[in-house]
């Protein structure tokens, strides 16, 4: 078993905040100086290398779905899609919500400097392992995979102009800005480095987990006959899972929405959102809380909208074997084979394992299945059917966002911003802003070599 043990290493990220001069002006030298015992810049040991490594698992997990204020990248990215919606009083939720694109947002920084603590932690830890832990080789496989992972999520989720800054011994190495479809490519090679580096009790897991990796950054660069052929061997009953804990990092799609309340589940947000709550699809079981179960911000009078899908210590899947298969899908789509896109679809949906809720207020109820669909009909009905399944196997696991982009990105004929995003009348007051992507935090600022999003293209 993967061993969970949280390092407060470096600040590596993207994001990193410089020290403001007044500090220095100030004389803080010594107490900026004083060493964290905690601290592994490199490894010196096999401990150590190991020690990066399991701290690698862990700002994983912290990144996508352990945090909150500011938020981990599954909620936070889908306030800005059609997933969640600000319960919350905090105008940075609202602002997100809202879509409004404001880089001093500061939520912003969290998510982003997250991603990029698991991109260096891993790196950092590679280097350890193979200089003094080098079996299981599938250890180093894991940490590209890792890697991968984190790229495809940033070029997903952010604008044009991402720079993936690194580290040399405790010195940030400032990057230049490159693009989401580079970063893409990038994604793809580490990929492929992960399939190189397996060999132990492993590495039949970290395969398929990165070659649905390199088959979701392919899709996203266009590349569907590309991305089919490398997940046509990932069984469809692969999972891989972030896990959480009480003592270390709970659940905080479960906390920030079912106990919190400053996260209510979207349904049919601001027009064209995705009816999540009134398609009473069972693959996302929710709850309407009673008349005087309201949102964390009650002013309103809103009643709170309860995900059923994950508690407290539950595991989240963030690659699966239905996403190569959805994968696949779209591939045959995009070859005009609308029979292979509908039989894969519909057999996703016959040998569904849908989660269970938790009491019989959920609806739907347990033992509810998916009936099968059928062939719309037409182009753009087959391309929005495909990207509602998506959306509902895949519901607040960082998908959603990255899939909106790609409807405007490779979709023109069937989809713009008008037709896919939230807008019209925010349901709190005021109307949706413009907003595609999630903007790159302005403490990225302190990297003389960037100067802003490169563009706001999706």
């Amino acid at each position: 078993m993967t061993r969970y043990i949280q390092r407060n290493w470096l600040p590596l990220a993207l994001g990193l905040l410089s020290l403001p001069a007044t500090l220095l002006v100030l004389g803080c030298k010594d107490f900026l100086s004083v060493t964290d015992p905690d601290i592994i810049p490199e490894a010196n040991s096999a401990a150590g290398a190991i020690a990066l490594h399991d701290g690698a698992v862990l700002r994983l997990a912290q990144a996508v779905t352990g945090t909150q204020g500011p938020d981990a990248l599954f909620l936070f990215g889908g306030l800005l899609a059609d997933e969640w919606r600000s319960g919350d009083t905090f105008v940075q939720r609202n602002n997100q919500d809202r879509r409004i694109w404001d880089p001093a947002n500061t939520f912003n920084a969290g998510p982003f400097r997250n991603l990029n603590r698991v991109r260096t932690q891993g790196w950092a830890a590679i280097n350890g392992l193979r200089t003094y832990f080098p079996t299981p080789r599938t250890n180093v496989g894991r940490m590209f995979a890792f890697i991968g992972y984190v790229q495809t999520l940033m070029g997903e989720h952010y604008c044009n102009g991402i720079p993936l800054d690194s580290v040399a011994g405790s010195t940030i190495v400032y990057a230049n800005p490159i693009s989401d479809d580079s970063v893409f490519g990038l994604a793809i090679r580490s990929a492929d480095s992960a399939l190189a580096n397996l060999g132990g009790a492993d590495s039949t897991q970290v395969a398929n987990f990165a070659r649905v990796i390199q088959g979701r950054a392919l899709l996203d660069r266009g590349d569907f006959v590309g991305a089919n052929a490398v997940v046509t061997t990932v069984p469809t009953t692969f999972h891989y899972d972030v896990t959480h804990s009480v003592n270390v990092n709970v659940n905080q799609i479960n906390a920030l929405n079912n106990g919190a309340k400053r996260y209510t589940v979207a349904d049919t947000e601001g027009v064209n959102g995705l009816p999540f709550v009134s398609a009473r699809d069972p693959r996302l079981p929710t709850q309407l809380g009673k008349t005087t179960d309201l949102i964390f911000d009650s002013q309103y009078g809103f009643r709170i909208l309860r995900q059923g899908i994950w508690g407290q210590t539950s595991a989240v899947r963030i690659a699966t074997g239905i996403e190569a298969r959805l994968i696949e899908a779209e591939a045959a789509l995009q070859a005009s084979d609308t029979t292979s896109w509908l039989n894969k679809l519909n057999a996703l949906r016959a040998g569904a394992v849908l989660p269970v809720p938790p009491d019989t207020s959920y609806r739907p109820v347990a033992g509810t299945t998916l009936a099968p669909l059928v062939d719309p009909g037409t182009a753009a009905a087959r391309a929005k059917l495909m990207f509602y399944e998506r959306a509902f196997w895949m519901f607040s696991t960082g998908h959603r966002l990255g899939d909106m982009r790609r409807q405007l990105r490779q979709y023109p004929a069937f989809f713009s911003a008008n037709t896919v995003y939230p807008k019209g009348q925010w349901f709190k007051g005021g109307t949706y802003g413009d907003a595609i992507q999630m903007s790159i935090p302005i403490e990225e600022l302190n990297n003389p070599n960037f100067q802003g999003c490169t563009d706001r293209n999706p």
